[in-house]
């Protein structure tokens, strides 16, 4: 008696994101010289593959089998989709610059954790691993995001460990605060919260509470105001993680998770044909 029951799904994307995504694999294998009947799967069934993994987070396994490939191919061709659509990835140079040409007056600056499973690797302090996150108890990886003022995604960074905090991840970026300080010498400004604190003069934060004394009325208007604002960044990271479930909790080497990312973004910003 058979043990399996085939079914049909449906992905929740546009078909022109199929056609797009089929598209870079294809533009690769002809820069490689691949001769056809070489590759296990069509390109178009690639792009089905990533676009699965990306929506649904859906098992290796599953993904093998449905296509009857082994499961050393599923990862694969996986991990191509993921490397040709990272290679697009917007430059935060281009990205500010169209953010500017849009008028948008002001960018949000913010940090999100990608969960991913246990890494034991040690980190600098003695008995924490490199991924943990203090802040929110997991291993994860930073991914600094810059988004426009209603929260839309415009730039991702590389990853840097859990165990960082926003202000040494965006430091340890070799571009982000370069760009930050030219987008601002033109009079717009960069929200952010007190995570990053240490660069007051790049980011615009809120004010910080004395010790022992209280926030004057015009501090508390100020931070009232630059709340409201700076919490639309948080959509940014949420729309991300809703729309792509891969981004939520990762199982693979927590390395990658920049090109993952990037991946995501690319996807997103076709998807909705929209970069600023």
């Amino acid at each position: 008696m058979s043990t399996s029951v085939t079914c049909t799904a449906v992905l929740e994307v546009s078909e022109d994101s199929v056609l797009f995504l089929s598209g870079l694999p294809h533009a690769e294998r002809l820069r490689r010289g691949t001769r056809k009947g070489r590759r296990a799967m069509g390109t178009c069934k690639q792009a089905v593959l990533v676009l699965r993994w990306f929506l649904e987070d859906t098992r290796m396994a599953v993904r093998a089998r449905d296509n009857a490939v082994a499961l050393s191919t599923a990862y694969e061709y996986r991990d191509e989709g993921i490397s040709v659509l990272a290679a697009r990835r917007p430059s935060l140079h281009g990205a500010l610059l169209t953010a500017k040409a849009a008028g948008h007056s002001h960018v949000i600056v913010d940090g999100t954790l990608i969960h991913t499973d246990r890494i034991s690797t040690p980190g600098p302090t003695r008995g924490v691993d490199l991924w943990w996150s203090g802040k929110h108890r997991h291993h994860g990886g930073n991914i600094q995001v810059v988004s426009a003022p209603d929260g839309w995604p415009l730039w991702t960074s590389d990853v840097r460990p859990g165990r960082e905090h926003d202000m040494s991840a965006a430091r340890a970026d070799p571009e982000l605060l370069t760009r930050i300080t030219d987008w601002i010498t033109d009079g717009a400004l960069a929200l952010a919260d007190l995570g990053y604190e240490g660069e007051p003069e790049t980011f615009t934060i809120p004010c910080k509470k004395p010790k022992d004394e209280q926030l004057t009325i015009d501090q508390q208007s100020y931070n009232a105001i630059h709340g409201a604002l700076r919490c639309l960044g948080e959509r940014a990271n949420s729309l991300l993680k809703t729309t792509y479930r891969a981004l939520r909790r990762y199982r693979g080497c927590p390395w990658r998770l920049g090109d993952i990312v990037a991946a995501a973004l690319v996807l997103l910003h076709h998807e909705h044909g929209r970069t600023t």
